[in-house]
């Protein structure tokens, strides 16, 4: 039989057939072909499996390919890859400019990855519920920067459900990964695309400022208007994973296009003499946060929140 992976926990997967679904196990030969990652088979994997016999787990069989995939570092130390998720249409960040706060690197490490795989990406601002008018500006002129560079970006509030129509209507036919920091209102933001799914929501930190994780496994859900949106947990940092960096700046959009203009073929925008990136930089056409960041993966920094 085949079908989908719609949720692992590590040692089960829960396959989707159809209308079907059977709990199965992968084979320990799988296990050992995964190379630097720490997950061989993940969430939106198409797979052949055999039936299970009643009361006991299916047994897969093959990991059919990959259109594309997600990835990013395990721990800041690690050698080891996590991939987060498979088969994807769209990659959106949730991102809370408050309670708590997202930093533009982990937006852009976010969007460099998903440029890098070849996968769509976009930004939720969440909480609008919470901004005042200095918060809210600065939103405003971070989706207005984003969305000029050509991601799509959506200002909403789960808890209230404001701004979840041009939200709704974006993740319609579509296999998405929702992903983000722990307390950025994904499991909120989930309950409200998909009602009656009552996945547990915890507060903030009021010592740290942070979220807890609710989400142990990733786990894909069908919308009701069609389309499945990807629930991962929480995570707290993004490292890039394999990024040469003679090619970082071909993931930022903004930065390739003007890297056309520089005098030298093999320039690396950093110090070079007549760098087309750093006269834009100087001049407002790359914003200085992109460039930042840019500058951070080139350079292999730790910064990772």
């Amino acid at each position: 039989m085949t079908g989908t992976v719609i949720k692992s926990t590590g040692s089960h997967y829960e396959v989707m057939a159809g209308e079907d679904l059977f709990t199965c196990r992968l084979r320990g030969s799988f296990r050992k072909k995964g190379g630097g990652a720490t997950n061989p088979l993940v969430v939106g994997d198409m797979v052949d499996f055999d039936a299970p016999e009643t009361g006991e787990a299916g047994m897969i069989t093959r990991i059919h390919d990959r259109k594309n995939y997600i990835i990013r570092k395990a721990t800041k130390l690690s050698s080891q890859v996590q991939v987060i998720a498979a088969n994807l249409d769209l990659a959106l960040v949730l991102a809370t400019p408050v309670l708590p706060r997202t930093s533009a690197g982990f937006i852009d490490r976010f969007l460099a990855t998903a440029e890098a795989y070849s996968i769509p990406a976009g930004i939720i601002f969440n909480k609008s519920d919470l901004y005042d008018d200095a918060v809210a500006e600065h939103v405003r002129m971070l989706s207005e920067m984003y969305t000029g560079i050509g991601y799509r970006c959506f200002s909403i509030s789960a808890l209230t459900g404001k701004g979840l129509g041009p939200l709704r209507d974006a993740l319609r036919a579509q296999v998405t990964l929702l992903t983000g920091h722990s307390g950025t209102g994904k499991s909120t933001l989930i309950n409200a695309l998909v009602p009656g799914l009552g996945i547990r929501t915890s507060q903030i930190s009021e010592t740290h400022l942070k979220g807890t994780h609710t989400t142990t496994f990733a786990e894909m859900h069908p919308l009701p208007g069609g389309g499945y949106l990807i629930d991962t947990p929480g995570i707290r940092e993004f490292g890039v994973v394999d990024f040469d960096r003679r090619e970082v700046y071909h993931f930022f959009p903004e930065i390739f296009k003007v890297a056309k203009g520089c005098r030298f073929y093999n320039c690396m925008h950093v110090n070079e003499k007549d760098c087309a990136v750093l006269q834009a930089v100087e001049q407002g056409g790359i914003h200085p946060s992109r460039y930042h960041s840019y500058l951070s993966i080139y350079h292999n920094e730790d910064v990772f929140s």
